[in-house]
C-alpha cells in the first residue's frame, strides 16, 4: 500500500499540513497515526478527490471558475519571482501587463510557472480616476 506523510497528503488535497492532520483526528480523512507521525494511503485521498487509476476525473464544470467576481481576466503568466513569504506575479492581458503580489505559499499551490494561463480576479469597491490640470 503506497502511503503519504501529511506534508504529502497536504500538498495532494491543497490544504495546510495542520488542516490534514486534524481531519484525520476527527475521521474525515482516512489516516493512521504511527508514533508521532500520520500516514494517509495515497489510493483512498485519490478516490476521495475524484481521481481514477492515478488520473483526475473531469468534474462537470472542468475548465470554468465558478466565482462571484465579475472581474475576471484571462492572462498569461509572464514570470514568477519568489521572495520570502511573497511571490511577484506578472501577467499579460492582451497588450496589458498586470502585477499581482501574492503569498509564495499560494504561488507554489497554484504551481504557477512563466506561460501558464491563469485568470486574474479583480475585486475592489472603487476606482478612482486621476487629471492634472492645465496651469493658466
Amino acid at each position: 500500500m503506497d502511503t503519504l506523510s501529511a506534508e504529502q497528503a497536504a500538498r495532494l488535497l491543497h490544504v495546510n499540513v495542520k488542516r490534514v492532520q486534524r481531519l484525520a483526528r476527527t475521521g474525515q480523512l482516512p489516516g493512521r497515526r504511527v508514533g508521532r507521525r500520520w500516514l494517509f494511503p495515497r489510493a483512498e485521498l485519490e478516490a476521495l478527490l475524484g481521481r481514477a487509476h492515478g488520473r483526475e476525473a473531469k468534474p462537470a464544470t472542468a475548465g470554468r471558475i465558478e466565482i462571484s467576481a465579475r472581474n475576471q481576466l484571462r492572462a498569461r503568466v509572464i514570470s514568477v519571482l519568489a521572495e520570502g513569504l511573497m511571490a511577484e506575479v506578472r501577467l499579460a492581458i492582451g497588450d496589458q501587463e498586470l502585477t499581482s503580489v501574492i503569498t509564495r505559499r499560494s504561488a507554489e499551490r497554484l504551481d504557477l510557472r512563466a506561460g501558464d494561463t491563469v485568470y486574474a480576479v479583480i475585486k475592489s469597491t472603487e476606482v478612482m480616476i486621476g487629471k492634472e490640470r492645465e496651469t493658466a
